[in-house]
C-alpha cells in the first residue's frame, strides 16, 4: 500500500513538473505579435542596405520556417513596403 501511495505522489509530481515547465514556455499573443514585429523590421532594415531579399534571406535573418518568411514577405507586401518580382522558385523582392 506504501508503495502504490509513493509510486502515485511520484506520477502526480512529474506531471505538476512537466505542466509548470511547459506553461512557462507558452508565448502569450502579446509577446508572439511582438516577436513578428522585431523580425519583420529585421527585413526592412536589410532591404535598407541590400537591393532585394529572397525567402532563404528571410528564414536566415529571422530564424524562422520557410512557411514564416513567406508569410512575412506577403505581409509586408501587402502593407506597400516590398515588391515581388518573379514567381515560385526564382522569385524575390525589392524595396517598393
Amino acid at each position: 500500500m506504501d508503495t502504490l501511495f509513493l509510486i502515485l505522489i511520484g506520477i502526480a509530481g512529474g506531471w505538476l513538473g512537466y505542466e509548470l515547465a511547459a506553461q512557462k514556455k507558452r508565448l502569450s499573443l502579446t509577446e508572439i505579435l511582438s516577436e513578428k514585429q522585431k523580425n519583420k523590421k529585421k527585413i526592412v532594415e536589410y532591404m535598407q542596405s541590400h537591393l532585394k531579399i529572397t525567402n532563404n534571406d528571410v528564414e536566415k535573418i529571422a530564424g524562422v520556417s520557410d512557411a514564416t518568411a513567406e508569410r512575412y514577405l506577403n505581409e509586408l507586401e501587402q502593407e506597400g513596403i516590398l515588391r515581388q518580382i518573379g514567381k515560385g522558385r526564382y522569385s524575390h523582392y525589392v524595396r517598393n
